[in-house]
């Protein structure tokens, strides 16, 4: 497995060993010690997947402490943007964000650690996404801030006046106007 770092430390791709032949493919895509040994100890307890239309975006969410979570996220059909938002105030990397592009034929996987918002948009006409977590969903602790705020500065790759966004979604604040719970 490659390990691809990114511009905000914690934040890194992963990039699977592909095995194809006639037949097809075959990667391993978890191994728990591995994961270990490149990304560090996290102890992933939920799994859970989602099936979206293209235009689709899902966030910025996360989950407040002490129910904060970090992610392992892939696409298994189709492709998705997803993106990770540093919210930890006194981050260098406040406010900044990773974009990665996950598709069912890169096979790769995006870590975000606990104080990201987490993100995605639908590029493809259906995507499955898969993400595992490190605490369990508590609907009490939900957060999020606006996945359209152009303050963020996150290209997307849609029109956004066409976006389909949960009620939810589409009343999150503004990055400007939310007060983080996390400190670095």
């Amino acid at each position: 497995m490659e390990v691809i770092k990114t511009d905000i430390e914690g934040v890194v791709i992963l990039e699977p060993r592909v095995f194809t032949d006639s037949r097809g493919y075959f990667f391993e895509s978890f191994n728990r010690s591995v994961f270990d040994e490149v990304v560090g100890k996290i102890d992933f307890v939920q799994d859970n997947e989602s099936c979206s239309s293209r235009g689709v975006m899902r966030g910025l969410h996360f989950q407040r402490p002490p129910h904060a979570q970090a992610k392992l996220v892939r696409c298994v059909r189709g492709s998705v943007l997803d993106v990770a938002v540093d919210i930890r105030k006194g981050s260098p990397t406040y406010g900044r964000h990773v974009s990665c592009l996950l598709t069912e034929h890169n096979h790769r996987q995006f870590f975000i650690p606990r104080g990201f918002a987490h993100g995605f948009a639908v590029l493809s006409d259906i995507a499955v996404f898969q993400y595992k977590c490190d605490n369990y969903y508590c609907s009490e602790a939900d957060g999020g801030i606006s996945i359209v705020d152009p303050s963020l500065d996150i290209d997307w790759r849609l029109d956004l006046s066409e976006a389909i966004l949960s009620e939810k979604d589409r009343n999150h604040p503004m990055f400007n106007d939310f007060d983080s719970p996390f400190v670095l």
